[in-house]
């Protein structure tokens, strides 16, 4: 069964999507704008089944989240939000899926949680130390609301340009346009700084102690993999890189089927022990 539903943490409504039930994943979108849990999600959640219990917020400024009164966001308000989320659902202990910012929030996550993130599954994640801010990336926190900056926008995410269709342009532009007022107020220019809030230090990523999986697209144009995945293994202590030929940013997208395996194999050894 799946329910969308808000969440109260630390004051601030969270708007979550949950579904299944048995051992607790909490899956985190990344920053494009028109960006939700759900939205990120949902397919991969209805194919996962019913035997995990998945939980994907809109993150703050996200979606239907609002960012709290007195911040602008950042990786220590989504790593603080996800840690009291799972609280308030008296969830002790779970993994994290992050997509490429919700990656570097998951990696941190595990970090300040090490006795309660079993496993961390970092998909095209961002947070590795010295990663540059890509001309891609800088093009889509700056790409405008509507179909043509949807257009532009889904272009770069993915490799295969069939997949960019009309209703996936259609249904980014309503969202990039629902968003828009909270997105505006995340990644103003100079972007090169939100680059440098989501990098971990070597301390962060040591502090790590889960089991992480990194699993990246060998065309990756927004979180290349030579400065993205590739780096962040000399820093965890317990890392593996699966890397996926012929994909862009989205393997969740571009390889449904293959990630989907990934993911389940990863996450089910936590079943198994």
């Amino acid at each position: 069964m799946t329910a969308l539903r808000t969440v109260t943490v630390d004051g601030s409504p969270v708007h979550v999507l949950e579904s299944g039930a048995g051992p607790a994943v909490l899956m985190l979108h990344g920053s494009g704008p028109g960006t939700t849990g759900s939205g990120a999600w949902a397919t991969t959640a209805q194919a996962l089944g019913a035997s995990w219990h998945l939980v994907a917020p809109d993150q703050a400024g996200f979606g239907r989240t609002p960012i709290p009164a007195g911040s602008r966001g950042g990786l220590r308000l989504w790593t603080e939000q996800a840690a009291g989320l799972m609280d308030a659902l008296g969830i002790e202990y779970y993994a994290v899926v992050g997509h490429s910012m919700g990656g570097a929030v998951a990696l941190a996550l595990a970090a300040t949680r090490p006795q309660q993130v079993t496993r961390v599954v970092a998909v095209s994640t961002m947070g590795a130390p010295g990663a540059p801010l890509s001309a891609d990336l800088d093009a889509v926190w700056a790409a405008p609301a509507g179909p043509l900056g949807a257009r532009d926008m889904l272009s770069r995410l993915v490799l295969d340009q069939a997949l960019v269709t009309d209703s996936a342009v259609d249904a980014r532009a309503a969202a990039m346009r629902t968003g828009e007022a909270a997105f505006a107020s995340l990644f103003p220019p100079p972007r090169a700084r939100w680059v440098d809030d989501l990098t971990l230090s070597a301390q962060t990523l040591a502090a790590v102690r889960a089991p992480v999986l990194l699993v990246h697209g060998a065309e990756d144009r927004i979180t290349p993999i030579e400065t993205a995945a590739q780096p962040l293994l000399e820093y965890l202590n317990d890392a593996r890189l699966h890397v996926l030929d012929r994909c862009g940013h989205v393997p969740a997208i571009e390889h449904p089927h293959e990630f989907r395996q990934l993911l389940s194999r990863f996450l089910r050894l936590d079943r198994d022990h």
